[in-house]
């Protein structure tokens, strides 16, 4: 990708080194959960070490531990702004205010609105704090061990979880919360149409960065590569060798590259109605 450094701190809110982690308690995945909460208990089945990276979020590379001047920490910085100018901008085109998210760089473990977060956990959104929240080592293991390198799919990773803070401050997570409780037949269902559309809403910001010349060659099927890496079925195929389509809350492989590229061609939100028809 053509990303560039970005000035000040912006939507990060570093945390690594501070002394704020956990010890790695886990903790319910909360709602909105996103790719992390389907990923960590693949993970858990299927590598009895070092979940999640095992060395924690230091960046990759010889940058070192919590250093703000790393390739990595720069390039999630640009990403989290980015796609958070384009939803600023996409509100304001309907007279509505978007509420900016803070991205919480972790290692190990930290406090949220949502309870103690692990880094087993993977990258997730919690509605109550309003921040997503990604250990870095995650994109080592959806490099090496979900073969789905690249910095558009780390990109994919970011711009999902802000999806679910779109969906959060638009209402749509909260009806579908209310819509689980009142028919938990179809809880699995709705939370696979919620996740489908966060996949959908990171195509529409993947669309803005083509139309900034910020993707290179092969950056769209790194992000299709990824999208499909965390799909339910293959993670469960993977770390228990059967496919259990009922215990879904994610969606298909199929499903997920099928949502992100929707809203990746279209460039609308219009487009992203996961909650209407087949998913």
């Amino acid at each position: 990708m053509g990303w560039r450094p970005r000035k000040g701190g912006g939507d990060i809110e570093d945390r690594r080194g501070t002394g704020m982690g956990s010890g790695g308690l886990p903790i319910p995945l909360p709602v909105g959960g996103g790719i992390g909460g389907l990923i960590v208990l693949a993970l858990v089945l299927l590598f009895s070490t070092g979940v999640l990276g095992g060395g924690g979020g230091s960046p990759a590379g010889p940058e070192g531990r919590a250093d703000p001047t790393s390739r990595q920490y720069q390039f999630v910085k640009f990403i989290a702004g980015d796609v958070q100018d384009r939803w600023t901008q996409a509100f304001r085109d309907q007279g509505r205010p978007y509420e900016r998210a803070k991205l919480v760089l972790f290692e190990d473990g930290t406090q949220t609105g949502c309870g103690t977060a692990s880094s087993q956990t993977g990258p997730f959104y919690c509605p109550v704090d309003h921040k997503v929240y990604l250990d870095l080592g995650f994109f080592r293991e959806l490099e090496s061990r979900f073969g789905a390198p690249g910095d558009f799919a780390q990109a994919y990773v970011i711009a999902h979880e802000f999806g679910h803070h779109v969906q959060n401050l638009t209402g749509i997570m909260k009806d579908v919360q209310k819509e689980q409780q009142s028919h938990p037949d179809k809880a699995n269902e709705l939370s696979i149409r919620l996740e489908l559309q966060a996949d959908c809403l990171a195509g529409v910001w993947g669309n803005s960065a083509a139309e900034q010349d910020l993707l290179d060659p092969g950056d769209l099927e790194e992000g299709l590569r990824a999208a499909a890496a965390v799909g339910d079925d293959r993670i469960q195929k993977e770390s228990t060798g059967r496919i259990d389509r009922e215990s879904w809350t994610h969606g298909s492989s199929e499903q997920r590259v099928k949502w992100f590229r929707r809203g990746f061609d279209n460039g609308d939100t219009q487009a992203c109605n996961t909650f209407k028809g087949t998913a």
